[in-house]
C-alpha cells in the first residue's frame, strides 16, 4: 500500500507503486523570487548572505551586529533582565528564569562528566570504590556499574542506564512507526481468502514493546473489532501464539503465563520460579494487580493452593515484590550472610531451608552477589553445589534457580532455552516467553551467554528446532547470528 512520504524502510511499510507524481499546474521555480519590500531585515554578520531578490538593508531596522548577538536597539526591544545573552559552551541561568524546582530533571540534572582518561564516579578506579555489578551482568563481587543518584523518574533512570551500559536487547523503536498506519498493514494482512503472513512478521518484528501494545486500542478504534479476535481467527499454532504474546502488556503477558502455569493438573515450577525471580518489584506489583483483575484471586492465594512447604513459601515470599532494590552493598553485612547460610546447610545437621529463604527473597541483588563470592571464599563450595547438597526436590530446584538467575541472569535465560529446545520435542511455551520478555532487555547477553557455554548460536539453534512463519518471528525477535 502507498503512503505517501512514509519512505520504505526496513521492517516498514514497503515501497508500493503510485506515490505523486509531478503534477500539470504546478508552481515551477520562478526567476526573481520576491521582489524587494521596505521595512525589511537587513543581513547579519554571521547569518545568511544577501541574496539577489531578497530583502535590502532598510532605515529604521535592525543594524549588522558583531558575533551574531542582538544588543538594546534604539526603538527597539531593550534588553530585559532574565534574557539570554550569547553564553559560551550553552545556556547557563539567568536572573529573572526559573529557580531550580525540587524533582526537576534539569534542576538536579546528571552528574558532570569527568575529564577525557578519568574514571567515572563509582566505577572501578574511582575514589570510594563502587557497587557489585547490576542484575544480568554477574561477576566477580568488585566495583561495578555507576548508581543512579540523582531523584528522578523511572523512564529517565532506565533512559541513563541505557547510556550507561548500553542497550542489549534486539529490538527497538522503529522511527516514525505510526500506529494507524501500523493497523490498517495487519486489517489488509487478514482481509479476504488467505493471509499475508509475513506483512504481519515484518511489522511486530520491527516494533517495540510500547509501538506493538497500542495497536490493539488503535485497531478497535478504526475497525470496530477486536485484534486479538481477528489474529486468533486467521493464524493457528504457535505463530498464532506468539503473535499475540508481542502484542500483549508485559505485566499481562506474565499474569497470563502464571496463570497457565498453576491452572490444571500439574504446576510449572520452572515457569513460576522464572517470572518470579527475574522482575524487578514493580513488575512483580504490577502483575499481582493484573492477576487479581483478571482472573478474580490474588496471585499468592493461587500460589498457596497449588503448592506446598518451602518451595511455597519461596514462591510467595518472591510474588511480594519486596526485595531491597539498594545499589550500595555492606561487605561485612554479606560476610554475615555468607555465615548464616552455612550454619544454615553445610555445617548443620540437617537444613534451615527459611534461613536461606530469607536471605535470597529479601537481599537486593549486588548484595547477594557478594555473599556468594563470600561463600565460596568461606567454605571453598559453590552456593549452588552446598543447595544440591542439603535440599532436594522443588525447593531445590526453586533455589538454584534464584541463585542462577541473580548470578548472571543472561546465563540463566540461556540454560532455560537451551533446555526447551534440547531433546525430543520443543517447550514452545518457554521459548515464546524468553524470547518475547528479554528481548528488549538482555537478548544480545544471553545470545554471548549461549553460544560460550553451548558452542552453537541461539539463532542456529531456532533454526533447526523451528520451522515456518513461527520461525521467521523468533529470529526476528532473536536478532541475528553469532
Amino acid at each position: 500500500m502507498s503512503y505517501p512520504g512514509y519512505p520504505p524502510q526496513a521492517g516498514g511499510y514497503p515501497p508500493q507503486a503510485g506515490g505523486y507524481p509531478q503534477q500539470p499546474g504546478a508552481y515551477p521555480p520562478q526567476a526573481g523570487g520576491y521582489p524587494p519590500q521596505a521595512g525589511g531585515y537587513p543581513p547579519q554578520a554571521g547569518g545568511y548572505p544577501p541574496q539577489a531578490g531578497g530583502y535590502p538593508p532598510q532605515a529604521g531596522g535592525y543594524p549588522q551586529q558583531a558575533g551574531g548577538s542582538y544588543p538594546p536597539q534604539a526603538g527597539g526591544y531593550p534588553a530585559g533582565a532574565g534574557g539570554f545573552p550569547p553564553q559560551a559552551g550553552g545556556f547557563p541561568p539567568q536572573a529573572g528564569g526559573f529557580p531550580p524546582q525540587a524533582g526537576d530533571l534539569y534542576s538536579q540534572g546528571y552528574p558532570q562528566g569527568p575529564a577525557q582518561g578519568q574514571p567515572m564516579p563509582n566505577y572501578p578506579g574511582a575514589p570510594g570504590g563502587g557497587n557489585p555489578p547490576m542484575p544480568g551482568y554477574g561477576s566477580a563481587p568488585s566495583s561495578g556499574p555507576v548508581a543512579i543518584a540523582v531523584s528522578i523518574p523511572m523512564l529517565y533512570q532506565w533512559a541513563v542506564m541505557d547510556i550507561i551500559i548500553g542497550f542489549r536487547g534486539t529490538i527497538k523503536d522503529f522511527p516514525s512507526a505510526d500506529p494507524l498506519r501500523d493497523v490498517e498493514v495487519l486489517r489488509k494482512a487478514m482481509k479476504g481468502f488467505g493471509t499475508n503472513e509475513s506483512a504481519i512478521i515484518e511489522l511486530l518484528g520491527n516494533r517495540s514493546m510500547k509501538q506493538r501494545v497500542p495497536l490493539v486500542a488503535a485497531y478497535k478504534t478504526t475497525y470496530g473489532k477486536d485484534l486479538f479476535k481477528d489474529l486468533k481467527s486467521e493464524l493457528t499454532g504457535n505463530f498464532e501464539n506468539l503473535v499475540i504474546a508481542t502484542l500483549m502488556k508485559p505485566s499481562a503477558f506474565d499474569a497470563a503465563e502464571l496463570r497457565e502455569a498453576i491452572k490444571g493438573a500439574g504446576t510449572d515450577e520452572a515457569c513460576l520460579i522464572e517470572i518470579l525471580s527475574s522482575r524487578t518489584n514493580a513488575e512483580i506489583g504490577e502483575i499481582n494487580q493484573v492477576y487479581k483483575t483478571e482472573y478474580g484471586k490474588p496471585l499468592e492465594d493461587a500460589i498457596s493452593n497449588d503448592t506446598s512447604g518451602h518451595f511455597r513459601r519461596l514462591l510467595v515470599s518472591l510474588c511480594q515484590g519486596n526485595r531491597d532494590e539498594r545499589e550500595n552493598v555492606d561487605v561485612a553485612l554479606a560476610k554475615q550472610d555468607a555465615q548464616k547460610l552455612h550454619a544454615a546447610g553445610e555445617n548443620k545437621v540437617g537444613t534451615d531451608e527459611s534461613q536461606f529463604n530469607a536471605i535470597l527473597c529479601a537481599r537486593s541483588v549486588p548484595h547477594l552477589r557478594t555473599v556468594f563470592h563470600e561463600y565460596q571464599q568461606m567454605c571453598g563450595r559453590d552456593i549452588v553445589k552446598s543447595i544440591c547438597r542439603e535440599m532436594s526436590g522443588n525447593v531445590e530446584s526453586g533455589m538454584v534457580a534464584v541463585v542462577k538467575c541473580i548470578r548472571n541472569t543472561p546465563a540463566y535465560f540461556a540454560e532455560r532455552l537451551h533446555k526447551a529446545m534440547q531433546g525430543a520435542g520443543t517447550k514452545d511455551r518457554t521459548l515464546i516467553r524468553i524470547m518475547v520478555s528479554r528481548s528488549e532487555k538482555d537478548m544480545l547477553d544471553i545470545r554471548q551467554e549461549y553460544l560460550k557455554n553451548y558452542q552453537k548460536s541461539l539463532y542456529t539453534h531456532i533454526s533447526g528446532d523451528t520451522s515456518g512463519d513461527y520461525q521467521k518471528l523468533l529470529l526476528k525477535l532473536c536478532g541475528g547470528s553469532d
